[in-house]
């Protein structure tokens, strides 16, 4: 039987906006990934689909201002690209996820190239000088990964093992 989790996404003041499950792929000390399908009407993110029936490897951390969803499409299993969120350091415990979203949104596509999202959003939220700076230490550090196709955004295939 495999481990399930539920992930809670939080605005940015600690409210619950969405809760839904996931099944455990890999624990380490630091961070969880989970699989799961995308169980929403489809959206265009930034320029990328994301359909219902979706498979999505998620990577929450406790010690990065950011998660990563890796986006398959959910019939041919072809990448899509990655969906990652600005968000304050995830709080993991055996059974939960909790992740503070701070609006600022980065979608990159399997060619590197990418797009940030709800800039402004994150910018009228209220943080403190060291969150905002977190966030904008997050952005740039996954942009200069995504430009060199280094860390999550190594070319990847079913189960989100590297290629």
């Amino acid at each position: 039987m495999s481990e399930t989790v539920t992930v809670h996404k939080l605005n940015h003041e600690g409210r619950e906006v969405w809760a839904y499950p996931g099944r455990v792929l890999r624990r380490t000390a630091s961070s969880v990934t989970l699989e799961g399908k995308f169980d929403r009407d489809d959206v265009i993110v930034g320029g990328m689909p994301i359909r219902r029936g979706d498979r999505m490897v998620e990577t929450f951390h406790r010690d990065r201002w950011y998660n990563v969803f890796t986006v398959y499409e959910g019939q041919s299993d072809r990448l899509r690209g990655w969906y990652c969120n600005i968000t304050r350091p995830a709080r993991i415990d055996s059974h939960d996820i909790y992740a503070d979203d701070l609006a600022l949104d980065l979608v990159v596509f399997p060619s590197g190239q990418w797009a940030v999202l709800d800039q402004e959003q994150c910018e009228a939220l209220h943080l403190t000088d060291a969150e905002r700076r977190n966030a904008l230490d997050s952005l740039n550090e996954l942009r200069s990964l995504a430009g060199s196709h280094l860390g999550p955004f190594r070319a990847r295939t079913r189960g989100g093992t590297t290629t």
